[in-house]
Order: structure tokens, then sequence, then C-alpha cells
């Protein structure tokens, strides 16, 4: 199905005649001729489109960054929003909280940049991205959701959104989530109840509820979420994302609305693995600020990295993480399977387990090497509690002290954000005042001293680090177990997470959510459900997962776009 629109002309920017002015000013084009925009151009398809794809049209000339932005704001109306006279069949995924005023100016700059020089600003120019509301953005308010920062205006961007602007993004907007990245419902008082794209009566997961589900219905190229303690990995999972936790100290927490900072991290949610190499290269980086994360060591209270020279030689961050990606990615990656991970084998979870089995035995075909390994100590490991209910009061408090409430009269602590719960969504006012009472005097409770003494750490870590070593065979690349316990369930609701999610925050290892595979429940007639595999490799070894990633992306093709938001074929003008 196809629905035809018309967007406004693109202006100046749609003149065939806009060539570089003075061709010495194209210096260091590899174009043997000038590019000039098509005013004949043919409809550009958003659905699944690509960063490659979509820079590979604009070198053609058939495409401008105007029809780029027009075309994923037109989606959103369409399909976003309730139902209306144009689009009476609207899905309302209520995934995208706001849309940038300025996305569109920022699209023609980069058109007059692009066709004056005949180069890309960047390796993301023009990239639409949608960052989930807890991102601080200059241009945009920052409510985490919550009417009580309706209107938290920061005056400077996150570190990682000034990165990947200056590689060439556009904002395109701010994302739906859990109010305060609470749990895996995706509502808030804001945005509302986001919905799944594949099935809307199904949840879409969480905390980064609002990036999910627009990534997968094609709102905009790549997404921004956070994990604390599988915000990503959950609505990748259900999302068929590829989704990313980043290792802990890898990239940096200024400016984003914090939940815990011992287990917070941003993450790159996108619907191919390269989109999420580009997405990381700019992502990653050392920031000198106070508020980075980026700690020397992953010990409680460790000291920052005193300089980019620390943090690179811990790091080893690639000049691009696009080298790892190779086609042949399994041929020879050696896989242990966490059996004690997966769920039980019910007559309700045997669709879920098939599509989980049925994409470890392709990869095996591939080349990889599978064998099933177990985690010492997995229930003491696993059992240990979320950081986020002891450092939120603070780490919240810490945040909106950061900029001066002059401006846009934002509360200035948790105490006061306290006295406005009934602004709250209201299943999470019993989760905010927990968060009082365990965060007053966190340093004094035994659940928050297994950190601080560094019990947690040294149990999860020396635990995981084995399980990757084989218990001292031949180490793995990667352990791999399902994100989550089963098949999605009601919108309104949370899914059966279980406690996996928690290996890749309490090690501070990186992981990666792959689309194993599509499963339709037992008797059921609705439409079939993404199945979520996680893979954790090695603190900051990014590179292996981008590798099996890709080796498995380019094998299995499991991805396939929802039918909730079809192609809207926009005829360029001009």
């Amino acid at each position: 199905m196809t629905v035809s629109i018309k967007l406004r002309p693109l202006g100046v920017f749609a003149s065939s005649t806009i060539v570089c002015a003075i061709l010495a000013s194209c210096g260091g084009s590899d174009q043997d001729t000038v590019i000039r925009l098509n005013p004949n151009r043919a409809p550009f398809p958003l659905v699944e489109a690509t960063i490659a794809g979509m820079h590979a049209a604009m070198k053609q000339g058939q495409l401008s960054c105007r029809d780029v932005v027009q075309g994923y704001i037109a989606r959103i109306n369409a399909y976003d929003k309730e139902p209306s006279a144009a689009f009476p069949a609207s899905p309302a995924l209520r995934s995208v909280i706001a849309i940038n005023p300025n996305a569109l100016a920022e699209a023609d700059k980069l058109d007059a940049a692009f066709f004056g020089t005949q180069n890309f600003t960047g390796p993301m120019h023009c990239v639409p991205v949608l960052a989930k509301d807890n991102f601080d953005t200059f241009d945009m308010k920052t409510t985490a959701g919550s009417l009580a920062l309706a209107n938290n205006q920061p005056p400077d961007d996150a570190y990682t959104i000034r990165k990947i602007r200056a590689a060439g993004a556009i904002i395109l907007g701010k994302a739906n989530l859990d109010e305060y990245a609470f749990g895996f419902v995706g509502r808030s008082a804001v945005g509302g109840q986001a919905k799944n794209a594949y099935d809307p009566t199904k949840g879409p997961g969480g905390s980064s509820s609002g990036t999910g589900t627009s990534i997968a219905a094609n709102f905009a190229m790549v997404g921004l979420g956070t994990d604390t303690g599988g915000s990503v990995r959950v609505p990748s999972a259900l999302e068929a994302l590829v989704g990313i936790r980043p290792s802990l100290r890898l990239v940096s927490q200024d400016g984003i609305v914090p939940l815990a900072h011992a287990q917070d991290t941003a993450g790159p949610m996108c619907r191919t693995v390269e989109d999420c190499a580009v997405l990381l290269d700019a992502m990653v980086g050392f920031d000198p600020s106070t508020g980075s994360g980026q700690r020397a060591a992953k010990i409680y209270n460790a000291p920052l990295f005193p300089n980019a020279g620390a943090y690179a030689a811990a790091t080893k961050v690639p000049t691009t993480y696009t080298t790892s990606l190779r086609a042949d990615g399994l041929r020879g990656a050696r896989i242990g399977v966490v059996r004690s991970m997966f769920p039980a084998a019910t007559a309700a979870n045997q669709p879920f387990l098939d599509a989980l089995n049925t994409a470890l035995t392709e990869m095996a075909a591939a080349g990889a090497v599978l064998q099933d390994i177990d985690i010492d100590d997995r229930t003491t490991v696993l059992g240990y509690p979320s950081l986020s209910g002891y450092e939120f009061r603070d780490n919240l408090t810490e945040y909106l002290l950061s900029w001066p409430s002059t401006g846009d009269g934002h509360p200035r602590s948790y105490d006061e954000v306290s006295t406005l719960l009934s602004t709250l969504e209201p299943t999470f006012v019993n989760s905010f005042e927990g968060y009082r009472a365990n965060g007053t005097n966190k340093e004094s409770k035994p659940a928050y001293l297994t950190y601080t003494s560094g019990e947690r750490d040294n149990v999860v870590i020396t635990r995981v680090t084995k399980a990757l070593g084989n218990n001292g065979g031949t180490p793995f690349d990667v352990l791999v177990y399902p994100v989550l316990q089963g098949l999605n369930t009601a919108v309104g609701s949370s899914p059966n997470s279980g406690s996996n999610n928690r290996l890749s925050p309490y090690s501070g290892f990186p992981a990666m959510t792959i689309v194993a595979g599509f499963a339709t429940p037992v008797g059921a007639t609705t439409p079939a459900q993404p199945v979520g595999l996680e893979m954790l490799a090695r603190e900051f070894d990014e590179p292996t997962l981008f590798k099996i990633g890709y080796g498995w992306q380019q094998t299995a093709k499991k991805r396939r776009p929802p039918t909730t938001a079809p192609e809207l074929m926009a005829a360029p003008q001009g």
C-alpha cells in the first residue's frame, strides 16, 4: 500500500541551476561533474531508508535534504497523530512528543552547503534523528515526559547531541518515553501511551519507547535512546531494531536527564547495524565536563578520565566502527549461548523459543561456532537491585541545578518535583515516592552498599569475564541470550522483561540487540511479533558486536517494516 501526498515546494534549493559559484570552492569533491538537483526527480522511498542510500541519492542529484525532512514530518503527521480527515486510518502511534521547528531551516542550510561546495558537512549529513525526550536540546524543551518539566528549556545541547549535530545530523524532534525513564510500559503525561509499530494493540517497550516505535515506523533515519537497565534493548527487541547499549564509560552522560549515573548510558537505535555504527561514531569521544560520567575505572567514585589521551588509551575507540562491518562476520565467530537465561519451554513460549533457536541454527550454518555456557552464580549476578531507586533523587536534583531557572522556571530539585505529583502519569506516583525513600541517606542502605563497597562490580565482572573466557577453554567473542522472556504483551502493560537486561549495565560491558525473527502467539490471528536476541561483548569491544551483528544482518535479513505505516509517495517539486 502507498499513500500519495504533495509536499510544499523545495524553494530556491530545488533549482537545477544550483552549482558551485566558484569551482575552486568545491575543493575535496571526488565528483567528475557538478552535482545539480534534478527538478524532475522521483519520490525517494523513506520506508527502510538508510544513511548510505540517502547520501547516494543526494550525490546523484535525486534528493535534497529538504525532501528528506519534509518526508519524515509528513509520515509523523500521517501515522503518529490521531486519525484525521486526511488520514482516517492513522494508528496514532504517539511516539513523537515534539517536532523541531527549525528542522526545515536546518535542511535548507545543509542543502546550500552541499550544492555550494559539492561536499557533505560530515558523515551524518542531513540524517534526521529522533532523540528520546531526556536529551538536552538548546532549541527544544526537554520534558522527560513530565508535565513538571513542561517548560524545562536547557541552555545548550547534551554532549552527544552536540556531537551528532557537528557530524551533520538534524535533530528532527523529541521522542516519547516512560516518564523519567521509569519502566517498560511506554507512557508519559506529556506524550501519552505510545504503541507498538507492528501491532498497535501491543506495547512498545520502554523506557525509550517513542524512539523504538518511531524508528521502526520510519519516522526518522535513526534514533537516540538511553539505557539504565534495558531501556534501549527492550524496545529495540519489540520493534525489530538494532539497539546498542555501549560500554558504560564510553559515551558522555552530560545533558541527559538521569536515572542512575552508575548505570546510565545513551545508545543508538536503528533499523540497520551500519547506521548504528555511523551514529555511534558521532556519539563517542572524550568529554572534559564534570558531568560526563566517563570514569577512569569502573569503580564507585573513581576519578574521571583526566584527558583525551587517557580516554583513548582505555577505550581504544577506532577511527570508525564501520571498518568492523563484515558480511562474513559470523564465519569463525565464537558464541557462548547462555541457555539458563532462556525462558521455560511452555506451550505459550514455544513460538518465541522457536524463533530464537532457528536464529542460532542459522548462525551456525553461516560459520559461527556455538557452545552452551552458563554464568557462575548467575542468580546472584542478576539478583542485585538496580541502582536507579537509590540514585535518582540526588542525580535528578544535580541535573535540575545545572543551569539557572530564572529563564524557564523549571523545578530545582527532586523534592520540588515531588510537590507536583499530581502532574505525574498516575502509574508512576508510587515509583516516585519509593525513589524518594530509597534515595534518602542511600549510603546507609544495605542494597546500595553492595555497590559502593565494590561487591557488585567484583562479583558481576569476574563471573561474566569467566563466562566470556569459556571457563578457561577457547574464549568466546560474545555471549548471547534473549532480551525478553516471551512475546509482547498488551499496550499499557509491561513486557515480560525478566532480569537478563541487567547483565550489561551491571558489568559495564556493551550489548547489542539484533532481530532473531518474528513469531505469532499460539492460536492468535494478530500480526507476527519481533523477537530480539542480545549479544554481550567485553568492555570497549563494540567492534566485535558490529562485526557479528552485521554478519547476522547480511546473512539472515530478518527485519521487515511494519504494515501500520506504509510508504507515503511524496512528490518533490521545483
